[in-house]
């Protein structure tokens, strides 16, 4: 099994794992809560899943479920460091979850930037070209090496997103984004 797929369906320790509360005051301006699912391409290997997603100016909770809702894997980001634990127990950390993704499961999760490509805006301060389409909204973007293709809209709010790079391809359905609480 591909380090990427085997990442991604590990054992089921975590078990059925949810996000944890928010405590009051958490949520930073630009702060969101998602859930949706997830596929990914990687070489020949392939897996999916659900996600849920707490992200924070200060912080990052990403948990990646198996269909039934069991825990996979768990990428968190505080106080600059990133780490990622599976459901066998392992725990890996680095400075960034791309870095840490890379050398874990072979390829890089945007983290960075998809925190503003979930929203349907570019990156701040990266480089990149983005195409709108007639009614302003992302069509396309091209940033820090990613091609993000946003396929569906719901209620203003990008649902369908498409993310590659060469030997990549990430497929997010966004099902619900609720914005932090004032």
């Amino acid at each position: 099994m591909s380090r990427a797929l085997s990442a991604l369906v590990l054992a089921f320790a975590v078990g059925c794992a949810q996000l944890p509360e928010r405590a009051p005051g958490e949520a930073a301006s630009g702060g969101f809560e998602m859930t949706g699912r997830v596929a990914v391409r990687y070489g020949q290997d392939s897996a999916s899943g659900r996600v849920q997603w707490r992200h924070t100016d200060a912080t990052d909770d990403l948990l990646i479920t198996n269909p039934l809702g069991q825990g996979i894997a768990r990428i968190t980001r505080a106080d600059g460091e990133v780490r990622l634990e599976t459901s066998e127990g392992q725990s890996y950390r680095a400075n960034d979850a791309e870095t840490l993704t890379e050398q874990v499961l072979g390829w890089r999760l945007p983290l960075q930037g998809l925190q503003d490509w979930v929203l349907g805006r570019p990156g701040p301060g990266v480089p990149g070209q983005a195409q709108r389409d007639n009614s302003g909204q992302l069509a396309s973007l091209h940033q820090d090496g990613w091609e993000v293709e946003y396929q569906e809209y719901s209620h203003s709010r990008p649902a369908r997103i498409r993310l590659t790079r060469p030997g990549v391809d990430i497929r997010l359905v966004i099902e619900t984004m609720e914005d932090p609480r004032p």
